[in-house]
């Protein structure tokens, strides 16, 4: 071989060396990109789903018929599990903004719920992307709970009750059907606010549980048959 074809393969290596490492370099920013777009079309997916169940509601407490049980937490913690905890708020605020479309409360309950949701789905995604893993998952829903509690317990003293003209006589006469030892606003929330959020949260994340792990190839945009390294 020559001197000139030695010169000439060499040069060829390297053009192909180039090409392959900007293939690589590029390859990344690809899939960012489409990772970005799926995300984007599953968090508007699970919005759309989350409003609908917003509308489908069930009374807890036939004493206190205000309060009502639905499911429309349960796409957005799915979310905040695959995703992270800033797209689960994001797919809380656009339920939030649909459910304004047909309110009954003037956005208040919308607000609440809110203010509730993001009390959950924050530390919930959190604690589940530090640890993932079924011990993370729970602690994390453990958590979440314990704060929409808390959450809701200040929602409705300050937001709801307000906004509604729910005066405390009122709330005594329905809470004391349920407990005695409801005798004020604030005994109202700590009795009847907090049990009815605590079975509410409790509900979803028991569902949340069972089926976020059937629905994580879906929600992480992966193939039936392609599990690869990150499995959570």
């Amino acid at each position: 071989m020559s001197q000139n074809e030695i010169t000439t393969t060499i040069e060829n290596q390297e053009v192909q060396n180039v090409v392959a490492a900007s293939e690589t370099a590029t390859k990344p920013v690809r899939i960012k990109k489409r990772m970005s777009t799926y995300n984007l079309a599953t968090m508007a997916i699970l919005a759309a789903i989350a409003a609908v169940l917003f509308m489908l509601e069930i009374v807890v407490f036939p004493a206190v018929p205000f309060y009502k049980l639905d499911f429309s937490n349960l796409p957005v913690l799915l979310g905040a599990f695959a995703m992270g905890p800033f797209e689960g708020v994001l797919i809380l605020a656009i339920k939030a903004i649909l459910g304004l479309l047909h309110t009954t409360s003037g956005g208040v309950g919308e607000l609440a719920d809110f203010i509730v949701g993001t009390a959950m789905v924050v530390p919930a995604g959190l604690i589940y992307h530090q640890k993932k893993s079924r011990g993370g998952a729970l602690l994390g829903m453990l958590v979440g709970t314990v704060c929409a509690i808390i959450a809701a317990i200040f929602a409705n003293y300050f937001i709801m009750f307000p906004a509604f003209g729910i005066t405390e006589e009122a709330l005594v006469g329905m809470g004391s059907k349920m407990f005695a030892g409801v005798t004020s606003t604030w005994t109202f929330v700590f009795y009847i606010t907090a049990l009815f959020n605590l079975i509410k949260f409790v509900a979803i994340s028991v569902v949340g549980y069972l089926i976020y792990k059937p629905l994580s190839p879906v929600l992480h945009g992966r193939k039936a048959g392609s599990r690869k390294a990150n499995q959570k």
